[in-house]
């Protein structure tokens, strides 16, 4: 083979998972690249929340949260389950506390904080914390970047120029209703101002996590490529050695001499294969995740012998559709007062503040059974739209004209005449709005429990005797079609515990790793807890590039003796 160039590890995808291979490969002594096909680097992380969760690594223990392994593997136990194998989730929770101090250790930009209060998502099961394991990156300032911001895919979501890491989006959320809310907003303001008058450029969340992971790259002289797109796999004596790619219109054969690290996303815009994977109806417009995301390694993968599972799963968000096609993803806003979701025949079927995740797989449960679900509808009365955040919108701020002339929201001045706009039987959506009136006033759902767990809490209001529920009972009231929309499709190829990819008989395709969303998610069919999805991404390509690491060595001590 002519190489047209050559490299210890080569990485696909450009998301916190691919910048973290190439990154750890290149701090352990190999020379790495990480390709993107798009022409902006970042991936789905760039546009995510930022946050991580792995259980006992050293951010909680020293803001005194008193996790252990033994909590983290009794936990996984009671989400998980058996789903995926024990090997895995206990590399999981060995490694990944490793690999957040290997990168505290050997850069200068890979600082996290405690995510206090963000709690597991199921926080009653057992090894569970109400309080949370989550951690986040620091504020980072675009302006130390450089010119290589220039091709860092930037978040779309509109913040009305304030910069907020998630607590204290958390604590702003309650702006009308609590003191810490107010002094909160004060201090986003101040910080707004500080930037204009400096002419920093702070950022939160995905976009401070990859801009730290990718000035980490570039002072350890990593290697990323935009706008070169995977092709194949080239294999010799049944080893992957390198990649087909195709940079800017041109065919390329890379050497990976120790191996490829596959840390590309899924498959959420490619209808075809959500067509065939995913529970029906779906829609890759329905999707947040960004335009690459198109499976490309789905078929080579296959093709040489690779395992898939969890083929049928996404990274679920509830999401409407704004008047320009954009889904808007409703985290928050499930969670608030005054405020539910109901399907097409004007009935509630599910906790409105339940998980992200769950919440869509119970939707499309629920479509299945009833084709009632997709889409459903979230209303949202008077009192909630004035003292709430809501689909972006501070509180009181009103809806575009654009989401009236559009249809994509309703409004009216009673229940009756909002179920006539909706088109469901108006008997069922009063009947329904009562009954939950009836809970709200006695501070307990008695059909779905919501407000029950602590995660519920989270985003509600503090100063309620159930802080997810109060009466709609004020006009106007609003309704708005709500999607089963995804942050991306978890499944893809079947990894072992040292990130190699394997095939059915779970025999390790050798020179072959897989991390991120392209591969199947050692989560299984749940999510544990706010960044479960960056976490495991992250820890799975320092396993991988310590696995080649070690197999470098040993190949070097070799030929040392010979």
């Amino acid at each position: 083979m002519k190489w047209d160039a050559s490299y210890d590890v080569v990485v696909v995808g450009s998301g916190a998972s691919g910048l973290t291979a190439g990154l750890t490969a290149k701090l352990q002594g190999m020379k790495s690249l990480v390709i993107e096909k798009t022409d902006r680097f970042g991936g789905a992380s760039a546009l995510s929340g930022g946050a991580l969760w792995i259980p006992n690594n050293h951010v909680i223990k020293a803001a005194g949260v008193p996790d252990t392994k033994e909590q983290a593997r009794l936990y996984l136990d009671s989400t998980i389950g058996d789903r995926v194998p024990a090997a895995l989730k206990e590399a999981y929770i060995t490694r990944g506390p490793e690999m957040l101090k290997f990168l505290y250790n050997k850069t200068n930009h890979m600082r996290f904080q405690y995510a206090k209060g963000y709690s597991d998502y199921y926080p009653e099961k057992p090894g569970g914390f109400p309080q949370g394991r989550s951690i986040e990156p620091l504020l980072f300032d675009l302006k130390r970047m450089g010119t290589l911001v220039n091709t860092m895919r930037r978040s779309t979501m509109s913040t009305k120029g304030f910069t907020m890491n998630s607590s204290e989006f958390h604590k702003v959320n309650m702006i009308k209703r609590t003191t810490i809310g107010k002094t909160t907003a004060l201090k986003l303001g101040l910080r707004m101002v500080r930037s204009k008058v400096t002419g920093s450029q702070p950022v939160a969340l995905g976009e401070s996590l990859v801009a730290r992971l990718r000035m980490s790259l570039a002072e350890a002289n990593g290697e990323l490529w935009v706008s070169t797109a995977f092709k194949d796999f080239i294999v010799e004596n049944n080893r992957v050695i390198g990649l087909l790619v195709e940079r800017e219109g041109q065919e390329m054969h890379i050497e990976a001499k120790y191996g490829v690290v596959l840390s590309s996303g899924g498959f959420s815009h490619n209808q075809e294969y959500r067509e065939k994977y995913l529970p029906t109806p779906t829609s890759a417009l329905w999707t947040s995740s960004p335009e690459g995301q198109t499976g490309d390694i789905i078929e080579p993968g296959v093709r040489i012998g690779a395992q898939l599972d969890l083929m049928d799963r996404v990274w679920g968000a509830p999401s409407v559709i704004d008047p320009d096609g954009r889904p808007f993803f409703l985290v928050a806003d499930r969670g608030v007062p005054n405020m539910m979701v109901v399907d097409n025949a004007g009935k509630r079927y599910l906790n409105e503040a339940a998980p992200y995740h769950e919440f869509v797989d119970n939707m499309n449960g629920h479509h299945q059974q009833t084709k009632e679900a997709v889409p459903s509808w979230i209303l949202i009365d008077g009192t909630g739209k004035s003292r709430y955040i809501f689909t972006g919108l501070f509180p009181g701020q009103s809806f575009p004209q654009s989401w009236f002339d559009n249809g994509i929201v309703k409004s009216a001045q009673s229940i009756e005449e909002l179920a006539q706009q909706m088109n469901v039987p108006t008997g069922n959506l009063v009947a329904t709005v009562e009954r939950f009136n009836t809970f709200a006033r006695n501070g307990r759902d008695e059909d779905f429990g919501r407000g029950d767990s602590a995660y519920d809490n989270y985003y509600g209001d503090p100063t309620l005797k159930n802080p997810n529920l109060a009466e709609m009972k004020t006009a106007p009231f609003f309704a708005l079609r709500l999607y089963p929309g995804d942050i991306g499709t978890k499944g893809g190829l079947v990894i072992d515990e040292h990130a190699r990819v394997v095939k059915a008989d779970g025999t390790p395709i050798e020179g072959l790793y897989a991390s991120g969303n392209c591969s199947a998610s050692i989560m299984g069919e749940t999510y544990p807890g706010p960044g479960a999805t960056l976490g495991p991404g992250m820890t799975f390509s320092y396993i991988a590039t310590t696995h080649m690491a070690s197999a470098k060595k040993e190949t070097e001590t070799v030929l040392a003796e010979v």
